[in-house]
Protein backbone atom coordinates (compact mmCIF):
# COMPACT_ATOMS: atom_id res chain seq x y z
CA UNK A 1 0.00 0.00 0.00
CA UNK A 2 2.73 2.50 0.56
CA UNK A 3 5.66 2.78 -1.35
CA UNK A 4 9.19 5.02 -1.31
CA UNK A 5 9.88 7.33 -4.06
CA UNK A 6 11.90 10.40 -4.42
CA UNK A 7 9.06 12.30 -2.72
CA UNK A 8 9.33 10.36 0.44
CA UNK A 9 6.46 7.47 1.48
CA UNK A 10 3.62 7.14 -1.05
CA UNK A 11 0.16 6.03 -0.55
CA UNK A 12 -1.31 5.45 -3.85
CA UNK A 13 -4.92 4.53 -2.64
CA UNK A 14 -4.71 7.93 -0.89
CA UNK A 15 -2.76 9.83 -3.51
CA UNK A 16 -1.02 11.24 -0.79
CA UNK A 17 2.32 10.91 1.09
CA UNK A 18 3.10 10.51 4.64
CA UNK A 19 5.73 13.33 5.90
CA UNK A 20 7.08 13.89 2.18
CA UNK A 21 10.72 14.91 2.24
CA UNK A 22 9.58 17.24 -0.99
CA UNK A 23 6.86 19.23 -1.56
CA UNK A 24 4.00 17.01 -2.96
CA UNK A 25 -0.19 17.91 -3.70
CA UNK A 26 -1.08 15.75 -0.54
CA UNK A 27 0.89 15.98 2.60
CA UNK A 28 -0.21 13.32 5.66
CA UNK A 29 1.66 15.11 8.66
CA UNK A 30 2.54 12.77 11.77
CA UNK A 31 3.66 15.64 13.57
CA UNK A 32 5.59 18.95 13.35
CA UNK A 33 9.28 18.82 13.61
CA UNK A 34 11.09 19.60 11.21
CA UNK A 35 12.28 16.51 9.53
CA UNK A 36 8.08 15.12 9.61
CA UNK A 37 6.59 18.44 8.26
CA UNK A 38 8.29 20.25 5.46
CA UNK A 39 7.44 23.36 3.69
CA UNK A 40 5.72 23.56 0.28
CA UNK A 41 2.92 20.92 -0.11
CA UNK A 42 -0.26 21.68 -1.65
CA UNK A 43 -2.29 20.46 1.30
CA UNK A 44 -1.98 19.37 4.48
CA UNK A 45 -3.51 16.79 6.75
CA UNK A 46 -3.00 16.89 10.54
CA UNK A 47 -3.98 16.40 13.59
CA UNK A 48 -6.67 19.83 14.68
CA UNK A 49 -3.71 20.50 17.93
CA UNK A 50 -0.81 20.55 16.10
CA UNK A 51 -2.33 23.10 14.32
CA UNK A 52 -0.68 26.09 15.66
CA UNK A 53 2.83 24.77 15.61
CA UNK A 54 2.07 23.63 11.95
CA UNK A 55 1.33 27.28 10.96
CA UNK A 56 4.13 28.90 12.92
CA UNK A 57 6.65 26.59 11.17
CA UNK A 58 5.45 26.10 7.76
CA UNK A 59 3.43 29.65 7.28
CA UNK A 60 -0.03 31.07 8.22
CA UNK A 61 -1.09 30.43 5.00
CA UNK A 62 -0.84 26.88 4.47
CA UNK A 63 -3.57 24.79 3.39
CA UNK A 64 -4.45 22.65 6.23
CA UNK A 65 -7.20 20.12 7.03
CA UNK A 66 -6.97 19.40 10.84
CA UNK A 67 -8.71 16.19 11.93
CA UNK A 68 -9.61 14.75 15.31
CA UNK A 69 -7.55 11.70 16.99
CA UNK A 70 -9.57 8.88 15.62
CA UNK A 71 -11.89 10.54 13.03
CA UNK A 72 -12.00 8.82 9.54
CA UNK A 73 -12.22 10.40 6.43
CA UNK A 74 -11.66 9.25 2.90
CA UNK A 75 -8.94 10.02 0.56
CA UNK A 76 -9.41 8.38 -2.81
CA UNK A 77 -9.79 4.68 -1.93
CA UNK A 78 -8.54 5.00 1.37
CA UNK A 79 -9.72 5.28 5.07
CA UNK A 80 -7.25 7.43 7.09
CA UNK A 81 -7.27 8.15 10.19
CA UNK A 82 -5.19 9.42 12.60
CA UNK A 83 -4.18 8.56 16.39
CA UNK A 84 -2.14 9.41 19.02
CA UNK A 85 1.73 9.02 19.29
CA UNK A 86 2.93 10.20 22.77
CA UNK A 87 5.36 11.85 20.95
CA UNK A 88 4.82 15.95 21.02
CA UNK A 89 1.50 17.68 20.80
CA UNK A 90 -0.65 16.58 18.32
CA UNK A 91 1.84 13.63 17.03
CA UNK A 92 0.31 11.02 15.36
CA UNK A 93 0.06 7.56 14.14
CA UNK A 94 -1.33 7.64 10.31
CA UNK A 95 -3.47 4.65 9.79
CA UNK A 96 -4.25 3.10 6.49
CA UNK A 97 -6.67 0.96 5.16
CA UNK A 98 -7.94 -0.26 1.96
CA UNK A 99 -8.78 -3.33 -0.08
CA UNK A 100 -8.81 -4.90 3.47
CA UNK A 101 -5.51 -4.36 4.69
CA UNK A 102 -4.60 -2.42 7.10
CA UNK A 103 -0.82 -0.48 6.93
CA UNK A 104 0.51 2.19 9.97
CA UNK A 105 2.69 4.87 9.99
CA UNK A 106 3.88 5.57 13.08
CA UNK A 107 6.23 8.35 13.02
CA UNK A 108 8.09 9.54 15.89
CA UNK A 109 6.51 8.13 19.24
CA UNK A 110 7.22 7.29 23.00
CA UNK A 111 5.07 5.13 25.56
CA UNK A 112 6.04 6.60 28.79
CA UNK A 113 3.89 8.71 30.55
CA UNK A 114 3.69 12.48 29.76
CA UNK A 115 1.54 15.53 31.03
CA UNK A 116 1.98 17.69 27.93
CA UNK A 117 0.51 15.30 25.17
CA UNK A 118 -2.34 12.93 24.46
CA UNK A 119 -0.95 9.31 25.69
CA UNK A 120 -0.10 6.23 22.77
CA UNK A 121 -2.78 4.20 21.35
CA UNK A 122 -1.94 1.35 20.21
CA UNK A 123 -3.44 0.38 16.87
CA UNK A 124 -3.50 -3.05 15.40
CA UNK A 125 -2.34 -3.77 11.89
CA UNK A 126 -0.83 -5.88 8.79
CA UNK A 127 2.21 -3.85 8.30
CA UNK A 128 3.60 -1.40 10.82
CA UNK A 129 6.33 1.04 9.80
CA UNK A 130 8.19 1.89 13.31
CA UNK A 131 10.87 4.64 13.96
CA UNK A 132 13.75 3.03 15.94
CA UNK A 133 15.87 6.43 17.46
CA UNK A 134 16.25 4.46 20.66
CA UNK A 135 16.32 0.95 19.06
CA UNK A 136 19.02 -0.76 21.48
CA UNK A 137 18.58 -3.08 24.41
CA UNK A 138 20.71 -0.18 26.86
CA UNK A 139 17.50 2.38 26.42
CA UNK A 140 15.55 1.76 28.73
CA UNK A 141 13.68 5.18 30.58
CA UNK A 142 13.12 6.02 34.06
CA UNK A 143 9.49 7.90 34.78
CA UNK A 144 9.12 11.55 34.00
CA UNK A 145 8.17 12.33 37.36
CA UNK A 146 11.76 10.91 38.67
CA UNK A 147 13.47 12.88 36.25
CA UNK A 148 11.55 15.98 37.27
CA UNK A 149 12.66 15.37 40.57
CA UNK A 150 15.85 14.96 39.83
CA UNK A 151 15.87 18.43 37.95
CA UNK A 152 13.91 20.31 40.62
CA UNK A 153 16.74 18.91 42.96
CA UNK A 154 19.54 19.97 40.55
CA UNK A 155 18.46 23.69 40.21
CA UNK A 156 17.29 24.08 43.57
CA UNK A 157 20.50 22.66 45.54
CA UNK A 158 22.57 25.85 44.19
CA UNK A 159 20.53 29.35 44.38
CA UNK A 160 23.79 31.07 43.94
CA UNK A 161 23.22 30.73 40.00
CA UNK A 162 21.14 30.51 37.01
CA UNK A 163 20.66 26.80 36.15
CA UNK A 164 20.33 26.47 32.76
CA UNK A 165 18.83 23.66 30.92
CA UNK A 166 19.12 22.74 27.67
CA UNK A 167 16.41 20.97 25.82
CA UNK A 168 14.78 20.77 22.45
CA UNK A 169 12.26 23.49 21.70
CA UNK A 170 9.25 22.12 20.39
CA UNK A 171 8.01 19.02 22.90
CA UNK A 172 10.84 18.42 24.81
CA UNK A 173 10.94 21.83 26.86
CA UNK A 174 6.84 21.97 27.31
CA UNK A 175 7.18 18.65 28.76
CA UNK A 176 9.70 19.66 30.97
CA UNK A 177 7.00 22.29 32.38
CA UNK A 178 4.03 19.90 32.49
CA UNK A 179 6.48 17.48 34.58
CA UNK A 180 7.73 20.33 36.82
CA UNK A 181 4.29 21.35 37.45
CA UNK A 182 2.93 17.83 37.92
CA UNK A 183 5.83 17.47 40.69
CA UNK A 184 4.32 20.32 42.04
CA UNK A 185 6.88 22.68 41.27
CA UNK A 186 5.05 26.63 40.79
CA UNK A 187 8.25 29.04 40.50
CA UNK A 188 8.14 30.54 37.43
CA UNK A 189 10.11 29.04 34.81
CA UNK A 190 12.45 31.65 32.27
CA UNK A 191 12.01 30.62 28.33
CA UNK A 192 14.77 31.52 25.65
CA UNK A 193 12.70 32.87 22.67
CA UNK A 194 12.44 29.62 20.49
CA UNK A 195 11.08 28.02 23.76
CA UNK A 196 8.25 30.50 24.54
CA UNK A 197 7.18 31.04 20.70
CA UNK A 198 6.28 27.22 20.47
CA UNK A 199 5.20 26.79 24.57
CA UNK A 200 2.21 29.46 23.81
CA UNK A 201 0.10 27.04 21.63
CA UNK A 202 0.53 24.34 24.75
CA UNK A 203 -1.04 27.02 26.85
CA UNK A 204 -3.74 27.65 24.15
CA UNK A 205 -4.18 23.73 24.30
CA UNK A 206 -4.94 24.03 28.15
CA UNK A 207 -1.59 21.95 29.30
CA UNK A 208 -1.15 21.87 32.85
CA UNK A 209 2.32 23.71 32.88
CA UNK A 210 4.54 25.63 35.52
CA UNK A 211 4.12 29.44 35.20
CA UNK A 212 6.69 30.73 33.04
CA UNK A 213 8.28 33.83 30.85
CA UNK A 214 10.48 34.93 28.16
CA UNK A 215 13.78 35.92 29.50
CA UNK A 216 13.67 38.78 27.25
CA UNK A 217 10.76 40.43 29.30
CA UNK A 218 13.36 40.54 32.73
CA UNK A 219 15.01 44.01 33.25
CA UNK A 220 18.47 43.83 32.00
CA UNK A 221 19.62 44.69 35.87
CA UNK A 222 17.71 42.23 37.36
CA UNK A 223 19.75 39.60 39.05
CA UNK A 224 19.16 35.65 38.09
CA UNK A 225 20.70 34.03 40.15
CA UNK A 226 18.69 30.77 41.38
CA UNK A 227 16.35 30.77 38.28
CA UNK A 228 15.69 27.87 35.57
CA UNK A 229 15.98 29.16 32.37
CA UNK A 230 15.09 26.37 29.35
CA UNK A 231 16.87 27.31 26.26
CA UNK A 232 17.57 25.00 22.89
CA UNK A 233 20.99 23.42 22.50
CA UNK A 234 21.80 25.59 19.89
CA UNK A 235 21.58 28.54 22.59
CA UNK A 236 24.90 26.61 24.41
CA UNK A 237 27.86 28.35 24.04
CA UNK A 238 26.27 31.14 22.07
CA UNK A 239 26.28 35.17 22.73
CA UNK A 240 22.78 34.55 24.62
CA UNK A 241 24.70 33.21 27.19
CA UNK A 242 26.78 36.46 28.45
CA UNK A 243 24.01 37.71 30.15
CA UNK A 244 24.18 34.72 32.47
CA UNK A 245 26.92 34.76 34.60
CA UNK A 246 28.79 31.51 35.59
CA UNK A 247 25.21 29.43 35.33
CA UNK A 248 25.17 25.87 36.00
CA UNK A 249 24.61 23.52 32.87
CA UNK A 250 22.55 20.87 32.20
CA UNK A 251 21.24 18.92 29.16
CA UNK A 252 18.19 16.51 28.82
CA UNK A 253 18.33 13.89 26.22
CA UNK A 254 17.81 10.36 25.63
CA UNK A 255 21.50 10.77 24.26
CA UNK A 256 22.69 11.32 28.14
CA UNK A 257 22.16 7.69 28.64
CA UNK A 258 25.65 7.01 26.73
CA UNK A 259 28.61 7.43 29.02
CA UNK A 260 30.46 10.24 28.32
CA UNK A 261 27.91 12.13 26.42
CA UNK A 262 27.46 14.91 28.49
CA UNK A 263 31.32 15.65 28.32
CA UNK A 264 32.05 15.43 24.86
CA UNK A 265 28.60 18.15 24.15
CA UNK A 266 30.32 20.32 27.32
CA UNK A 267 27.25 20.07 29.87
CA UNK A 268 27.87 19.83 33.53
CA UNK A 269 25.07 17.52 34.42
CA UNK A 270 22.82 14.91 32.02
CA UNK A 271 19.11 14.24 32.54
CA UNK A 272 17.99 11.16 30.52
CA UNK A 273 14.68 12.48 29.11
CA UNK A 274 13.52 11.34 26.10
CA UNK A 275 10.66 12.26 23.77
CA UNK A 276 11.61 8.42 22.21
CA UNK A 277 10.23 5.05 22.50
CA UNK A 278 12.50 3.01 24.37
CA UNK A 279 13.62 -0.38 23.81
CA UNK A 280 11.23 -2.23 25.90
CA UNK A 281 8.69 0.56 24.43
CA UNK A 282 9.55 -0.26 20.78
CA UNK A 283 9.09 -4.31 21.43
CA UNK A 284 5.60 -3.84 22.99
CA UNK A 285 4.70 -1.27 20.21
CA UNK A 286 5.12 -3.76 17.61
CA UNK A 287 3.78 -7.01 19.36
CA UNK A 288 0.48 -4.98 20.47
CA UNK A 289 0.17 -4.04 16.67
CA UNK A 290 -0.28 -7.66 15.66
CA UNK A 291 1.40 -6.85 12.40
CA UNK A 292 2.91 -9.61 10.29
CA UNK A 293 5.38 -7.12 8.16
CA UNK A 294 7.76 -4.33 10.02
CA UNK A 295 9.47 -1.71 8.42
CA UNK A 296 11.93 -0.05 10.58
CA UNK A 297 13.22 3.49 10.05
CA UNK A 298 15.78 5.40 11.61
CA UNK A 299 17.95 5.34 14.56
CA UNK A 300 19.10 1.83 14.68
CA UNK A 301 17.11 0.04 12.52
CA UNK A 302 19.23 -2.58 11.76
CA UNK A 303 19.26 -3.55 14.97
CA UNK A 304 15.29 -3.50 15.76
CA UNK A 305 15.31 -5.22 12.77
CA UNK A 306 17.15 -8.17 13.59
CA UNK A 307 15.72 -8.63 17.01
CA UNK A 308 12.34 -8.66 15.47
CA UNK A 309 13.02 -11.51 13.10
CA UNK A 310 15.43 -13.82 15.19
CA UNK A 311 13.56 -13.52 18.83
CA UNK A 312 9.85 -11.94 17.77
CA UNK A 313 10.02 -14.23 14.57
CA UNK A 314 8.52 -11.35 12.64
CA UNK A 315 9.22 -10.73 9.04
CA UNK A 316 11.20 -7.17 9.23
CA UNK A 317 13.49 -5.01 7.60
CA UNK A 318 15.05 -1.37 7.65
CA UNK A 319 13.29 0.77 5.64
CA UNK A 320 15.49 3.74 4.17
CA UNK A 321 14.04 7.56 4.87
CA UNK A 322 15.08 11.19 5.31
CA UNK A 323 13.35 11.07 8.91
CA UNK A 324 16.52 12.70 11.25
CA UNK A 325 14.89 13.31 14.36
CA UNK A 326 14.83 15.99 16.91
CA UNK A 327 18.13 14.75 18.17
CA UNK A 328 16.30 14.38 20.89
Amino acid sequence: MIERTAEGLYCRAADAWVDPWRPVPRALITHAHADHARAGCGEYWAVDVSEGVLRQRLGQEICLHPVRYGEPIWLGQCRVSFHSAGHVLGSAQIRLESEGEVWVVSGDYKRDDDPSCAPFEPVACDVLITEATFGMPIYRWKPGSELATEIRDWWQGDRSRPSLLFCYAFGKAQRLLAELKAIGVEEEVLLHGAVETVTRHYREAAVPMTPSRPVSEIPRNEALAGRLVLAPPSAHRSSWMRRFRTPQTGFASGWMAVRGARRRRGYERGFVLSDHADWPGLIRTVRESGARKVYVTHGQSDVLARYLREVEGIDAEPLETLFEGESD
